[in-house]
């Protein structure tokens, strides 16, 4: 079982409201590659998993860049 933490715990919050707009916009500006991971698994045990192919893919994509060695958020 993914644990989470709070930032995709704010993340489902926003998609179990409808408001994937708002969700896609701050996995955008993830903290980090472990933060898009922890979401990614709370999506899939989400009772809604596979209700926003949007977000999935804006995380996959979002994982890929910060996962480019040139790329990486400074805090």
């Amino acid at each position: 079982m993914a644990k989470t933490n709070a930032w995709a715990d704010k993340v489902l919050a926003l998609l179990k409201a409808g408001n994937s707009g708002a969700a896609i916009a701050q996995i955008k500006v993830a903290p980090g590659v472990k933060e898009l991971k922890t979401l990614q698994g709370a999506m899939a045990l989400a009772p809604l998993a596979g209700r926003w192919p949007q977000v999935a893919a804006a995380v996959e994509d979002n994982l890929a860049l910060l996962a480019a060695p040139r790329l990486h958020r400074s805090p």
